[in-house]
């Protein structure tokens, strides 16, 4: 069933914010609180539902939230993630189900922005859509047909623990050598860029001193731009998308990073197609959070 007002609630290391969203992406009376993650689980939790409580008016129909992973998407249980040390196993679906009598459905937060991407944002009317968030990490969310792609276990989309350089001496945070977050993400980025220079020390400062003509940071944003292309290829030719969308703090470098990816992607795929291939950046910066977790809840 497709829900046309749902609260949606974005669970973050540091903050929950939730708001009411309508079929037309209306956000309304939005809240913020802070997650107090170092706080035993029932401290946490209690925002979560507190957040929820001053968003719900009787017209509400379901619950939308969506979280870090490691979740099952499908049983609504949230796992173990690092930026939340006291939730182990929560079957958080179940109890906001339980407390409320609505709806509720639990979604990792990379898989739920590409969602609210097809349904409200840059990708509105495409079936199927790769989603990239370059940040601190790279993460990834696959809708096919207008759906999220789950995978057997709920697990898949982790693209940014696709490896690209298996002989690299970078070793990924998940222990894998080589994965593509490692070498590029936006930290990855930083990493290499102040061992040229000591102010290269974020991506936004890389592509700002890249713009104004910087060899040094033109040097990094060539490098990083060489093994996403490498990357992202290697998706067009698993997944022939209709479109890239790219969110996070790293696509704001804007046309020196999306001119750049769209011109070589095209070369690192057997797909003959790659060069008509979209590669946007995300749309939906504000609330993009409580957009997608509401967004799990309106999927066709």
């Amino acid at each position: 069933m497709t829900h046309r007002l749902v609260v949606g609630v974005d669970i973050g290391g540091t903050k929950i914010a939730a708001a009411r969203v309508d079929g037309q992406a209306r956000v309304n009376a939005p809240v913020t609180l802070p997650t107090l993650a170092g706080q035993p689980f029932e401290a946490s939790l209690d925002q979560v539902y507190r957040s929820i409580d001053r968003c719900l008016t009787a017209d509400t129909s379901a619950i939308g939230i969506c979280a870090p992973g490691p979740l099952n998407p499908r049983t609504g249980v949230v796992l173990n993630p690092p930026n939340l040390p006291q939730w182990r196993n929560v079957p958080l679906a179940k109890l906001v189900t339980e407390r409320y009598s609505l709806p509720c459905r639990v979604e990792n937060d990379a898989n739920a922005a590409g969602l609210a991407e097809v349904l409200f944002g840059a990708a509105r009317g495409m079936a199927s859509v790769l989603y990239v968030t370059l940040s601190t990490g790279i993460g990834a969310g696959i809708i096919l047909d207008g759906r999220i792609y789950h995978g057997k276990n709920g697990a898949a989309a982790e693209g940014g623990h696709v490896t690209i350089d298996w002989r690299s001496e970078r070793i990924c945070n998940c222990g894998t050598p080589g994965c593509v977050e490692a070498l590029a993400s936006g930290t990855a980025m930083a990493a290499r860029a102040v061992l040229r220079d000591p102010a290269l020390d974020t991506a936004e400062r890389i592509g700002q001193a890249a713009a104004s003509g910087d060899a040094a940071a033109n040097a990094i944003l060539e490098e990083t731009c060489d093994m996403l292309s490498a990357w992202l290829g290697s998706m067009v030719s698993l997944l022939d998308p209709d479109m890239i969308v790219i969110g996070g703090g790293v696509a704001r470098i804007g046309d020196p990073l999306f001119l750049r990816l769209r011109e070589r992607m095209p070369k690192r795929t057997i797909n003959q197609f790659a060069a008509h291939t979209p590669i946007v950046p995300a749309l939906l910066a504000e609330h993009v959070g409580i957009l997608g977790a509401a967004a799990v809840m309106m999927e066709p």
